[in-house]
């Protein structure tokens, strides 16, 4: 009778940890909270966060269950770490779809060793390498953020209308660091620029004075560093300024954290400037601002809009699929994300849950604008001009492309 007794209570147990599982919708976050980015990340997180918030407190998801969002490290791009995590999200953990990866390297690999062949979509808010567009990724990786061919040239064409006609490039040796050189490289001499010189660098040294000494050889003054605000590009701005190598620096989105200037020093940052991905004033980053208020989120932060779209919009495929399965999802992520429909803003998750039960189509239109993804998963976007000033980086507004 023990015995049986026994067998009854477990089945009982089992039974009831079934259905807290089945009462839960699981998405993934993976991302660098190690490694080059580790201060970007963490607002990066809140923003998707805040996104799965909005839909718990409306209602819910698939009929009132509970969006969850489980975590996986990268390292930033460290395969083994990308790889072990991405398996337990989705072969352990069975989510959904993931939220990731940030570091472009990280989503590449995620992608091609352990989602596609498993069927999960990504949406990446951050990973910006142009290698990511040609992805044979069977229609899973989509991200909210333009790619870096879109940036690159930005970048060269804010820095030629300020007069800089020769600068030195160190780029961090991966797909972000080199997709981004490329493509600034390509526009600055197509605009009448020079780079006198151009290295990559791995991440992680500890000194980076020779490859200095080399990229000063050319005459530059200019410093144009496409690497990690956490790693390589703090080390290497600070001794550069140590060694008086330049006299002017300049950084992509990678570079963007308040870390840069605490590890390098606001004297030797004054006047830096930065190009990133951003949020035009479209009426969805004025709701985000709003809804933001009172929270943790930065709704200015570094990818934290894009972030939340990434989230918001992998709730609204799944609903609009109509289960958990990952079956079918970037169909209905293309959907959602796409006119004709009824707009959605950012945080009207009961608004749809009930366009969506009436058999409405809806268009989500973000927080980081409209994410009309073409038929590689991009969308086009916005760069935005910082520079440091007084010891913070300061937005000067959008670029005019």
């Amino acid at each position: 009778m023990m015995k049986k007794a026994l067998i009854g209570v477990t089945i009982a147990a089992a039974t009831a940890l079934g259905t807290v599982q089945a009462d839960e919708v699981k998405l993934g976050f993976i991302g660098g909270f190690t490694g080059g980015i580790e201060s970007l990340t963490p607002p990066i997180y809140d923003g998707a966060q805040l996104a799965v918030r909005h839909v718990n407190e409306q209602g819910g998801i698939l009929g009132g269950r509970e969006l969850t969002m489980l975590t996986g490290d990268t390292g930033c791009g460290d395969p083994a770490i990308t790889q072990s995590s991405a398996d337990r999200l989705i072969n352990s953990e069975n989510v959904t779809a993931m939220v990731g990866a940030l570091c472009s390297g990280a989503t590449i690999a995620a992608a091609n060793n352990v989602a596609v062949p498993a069927g999960v979509v990504m949406v990446s808010p951050a990973s910006t390498s142009p290698a990511i567009t040609d992805l044979d990724d069977n229609d899973l990786v989509f991200r909210t953020v333009p790619s870096d061919a879109f940036q690159g040239e930005a970048l060269a064409k804010l820095l030629i209308s300020k007069g800089f006609d020769d600068v030195a490039v160190a780029y961090v040796n991966n797909d972000y660091g080199r997709g981004l050189a490329d493509a600034f490289e390509a526009t600055f001499e197509a605009e009448g620029g020079i780079v006198g010189a151009r290295a990559g660098h791995e991440d992680n040294r500890a000194d980076y004075r020779s490859d200095l000494a080399n990229l000063s050889a050319s005459g530059s003054e200019t410093l144009v560093v496409l690497a990690y605000a956490d790693t390589s590009g703090q080390t290497i701005l600070r001794q550069a300024y140590e060694g008086g190598y330049f006299t002017q620096f300049v950084g992509g989105d990678g570079m963007v954290g308040s870390s840069l200037i605490e590890a390098v020093g606001a004297d030797a940052l004054e006047g830096m400037i930065f190009t990133r991905p951003g949020t035009l004033d479209v009426p969805g980053s004025a709701v985000f601002e709003e809804l933001a208020e009172g929270t943790d989120v930065d709704p200015s932060g570094t990818f934290v809009a894009q972030s939340y779209d990434a989230a918001f919009l992998l709730a609204l495929a799944i609903e609009q699929n109509g289960s958990a399965d990952r079956a079918g999802l970037s169909q209905a992520l293309r959907s959602v994300a796409s006119a004709p429909g009824e707009t959605i803003m950012p945080g009207e998750w009961e608004k749809a849950r009930e366009l969506i039960a009436a058999g409405e189509a809806i268009n989500y239109v973000g927080a980081s604008g409209d994410h009309e993804f073409d038929e590689n998963g991009d969308v086009p976007g916005a760069v935005e001009e910082l520079v440091v000033e007084n010891g913070r980086i300061v937005s000067q507004g959008f670029l005019d492309m």
